[in-house]
């Protein structure tokens, strides 16, 4: 094998990596949201419940936001409207959905695990948003 042998077959293995991650975060964003989907009058009332004005239209408009951007990240399509979506679907409703300092005691573990849950895909997010921008 020579140098360019090698080097090319290096970075050929991180391109694959970050396909499969765009592919496999994509694709879960935008299976998440079609859960909202399928339930929308419980997503309509989680809202609600946390506060979010105009739940009725906010609450399918977020979902729809994170499903087309999850398909547009998986398949990489206007990656930069798509990760954006993502990034700022994220930045809002981390905090305002999944508030656990707020929670009664000993009822705020679940919102912990979705802030937590959240904030992973959100610095995923902002790593593919860079990934658009190269």
């Amino acid at each position: 094998m020579t140098a360019d042998t090698d080097h090319g077959e290096a970075s050929e293995g991180p391109n694959t990596l970050s396909r499969l991650g765009r592919v496999l975060f994509g694709l879960g964003l935008a299976l998440q949201a079609s859960e909202d989907f399928r339930d929308m009058d419980d997503t309509i009332e989680y809202a609600e419940s946390a506060g979010v004005p105009l739940p009725d239209l906010a609450a399918p408009f977020a979902s729809g936001m994170m499903f087309v951007g999850g398909l547009g990240i998986a398949l990489w399509r206007a990656p930069r409207i798509a990760t954006g979506a993502v990034v700022t679907f994220l930045a809002v409703v981390t905090p305002t959905m999944h508030d656990f300092w707020n929670a009664e005691e000993g009822s705020g573990s679940g919102e912990r695990l979705a802030f937590f849950g959240n904030l992973a895909m959100f610095g995923a997010a902002l790593v593919f948003l860079r990934e658009a921008y190269k």
